[in-house]
């Protein structure tokens, strides 16, 4: 029988080693998470206070910046803490609350992405019952519904990730607690952990990424149907950056937690989940804004504004 320890705290191993590395990535990241924040909360400000932008799109992408915002805090502050410091330790009581907000936050953001594509959906597809059919109550109630799987889905997967068993290697090859690694160090209780893991991950990208694909079939059918050139362009130009945020989400994740933990695919991992975790949070104010008109006009008016009254 294995020789189980009572595990109180993790040592994170980081992304380097290297001291001159380590000062590098810290000013690095320590920008990307002020932009990261300064992008996110500008845009949920934007949004709140503009009024052309008081629609179920604007109201969903909100709520995507304001996912981005926790995610990137669940994770770069701690990493940031570790790379200054000699001592890269984690609470085992934290790393299991980083667990259960990364997972949580994850599904909750795949989900609201399916529910624009949706919404992406019944505007282009449905123009004439587009606002009845997505009124205010419903709107609330579609992003309800993201939160409230999420944080419970997050729970009981923490649960099974409570059930590991440690033989005292406390040693986490990564800079957060993630699923991948903590089950690599595990002794006992791995392959309940790692199983649901890979099923859970699997059915919920696979049904979320189904609605988007599915979204998009049929309003690539719908503007394909369109005679006029100009209505085409702009039904396109209206997705593009949705599908931008989209490919570079799961397509990072897909390739995090959809293999089974290996020294090397946690290797590799660590190195996406840098992506994930601290670029995607600070692209996407960029990508929806730099590629949506609405957006830039919302700012040349607060702006405009701004200089009236001085």
């Amino acid at each position: 029988m294995p020789n189980f320890t009572d595990v109180t705290e993790f040592l994170l191993v980081g992304l380097t080693r290297r001291q001159e590395l380590r000062v590098l990535f810290f000013v690095v990241f320590l920008v990307v998470y002020m932009v990261t924040l300064l992008g996110n909360i500008g845009m949920i400000i934007l949004i709140s206070i503009s009024p052309q932008l008081q629609s179920p799109m604007y109201f969903f992408l909100s709520h995507l910046s304001f996912v981005d915002v926790l995610f990137s805090s669940n994770v770069t502050p701690k990493m940031l803490e570790n790379l200054i410091s000699e001592t890269k330790t984690i609470s085992y009581v934290g790393c299991l609350v980083q667990c259960y907000f990364f997972i949580a936050l994850v599904h909750v953001e795949v989900y609201i992405l399916a529910v624009m594509a949706f919404d992406r959906y019944m505007a282009i597809c449905n123009p004439l019952l587009y606002s009845s059919k997505m009124s205010r109550v419903v709107c609330i109630r579609l992003i309800s519904v993201p939160y409230v799987y999420g944080f419970s889905v997050s729970l009981i997967c923490t649960l099974w990730t409570y059930g590991l068993y440690f033989c005292g290697n406390i040693k986490i090859n990564h800079f957060y607690c993630a699923d991948p690694p903590l089950i690599k160090i595990a002794c006992g209780g791995v392959h309940i952990k790692e199983y649901t893991m890979i099923v859970i991950a699997g059915i919920n990208f696979t049904y979320s990424l189904s609605v988007v694909l599915i979204s998009y079939v049929l309003i690539v059918v719908a503007v394909l149907r369109m005679h006029s050139a100009d209505g085409r362009r702009k039904a396109f130009s209206t997705c593009g950056s949705h599908l931008t945020a989209v490919s570079m989400f799961y397509g990072t994740l897909i390739f995090m937690y959809l293999r089974r933990p290996t020294e090397e695919s946690v290797e590799q991992g660590k190195m996406v989940a840098v992506f994930y975790t601290s670029v995607i949070p600070m692209l996407n104010p960029m990508i929806y804004s730099l590629r949506n008109k609405d957006v830039k006009e919302a700012v040349y008016k607060i702006v405009a504004k701004a200089n009236l009254r001085k």
